[in-house]
């Protein structure tokens, strides 16, 4: 079944975008990127095989990007429901840098890289 606007020989790809304002250091932002590839990538073999198998062939593309603020955040998981693009939002445990709860980071995708940057394609790369 072939996910919602995905056409044969679409681009796929995933992106990851941080809370700037967070400050986190280069390895926790790292860890936090890494966590919502995992998410994304277990979801969409389970809920869209399609778009994680023209993904998976096509080199896994993933790009991280900042967005200053939670609010600008929750507004692009608003934009990408709305779209019916998959997403996640990060939460951290709060054993380290932030307190246990905090929304890290917002998981798109995999999904047609024009879906995603209607979304994301203003930001600023991570």
């Amino acid at each position: 079944m072939r996910r919602k606007g995905a056409a044969a020989g679409t681009d796929f790809k995933m992106v990851v975008v941080v809370r700037g304002e967070l400050r986190l250091t280069p390895g926790k932002a790292a860890v936090q990127v890494a966590h919502a590839a995992v998410l994304l990538a277990e979801e969409a073999q389970k809920r869209h095989p399609e778009a994680y198998r023209a993904w998976a062939v096509a080199g896994q593309k993933k790009i991280a990007l900042v967005v200053p603020t939670l609010s600008e955040l929750e507004s692009l998981v608003r934009q990408a429901r709305a779209l019916g693009i998959p997403w996640v939002l990060v939460e951290d445990a709060g054993f380290t840098e932030v307190p246990p709860g905090t929304k890290t980071c917002l998981g798109l995708g995999p999904a047609p890289a024009a879906e995603i940057d209607s979304v994301t394609g203003g930001l600023s790369l991570l």
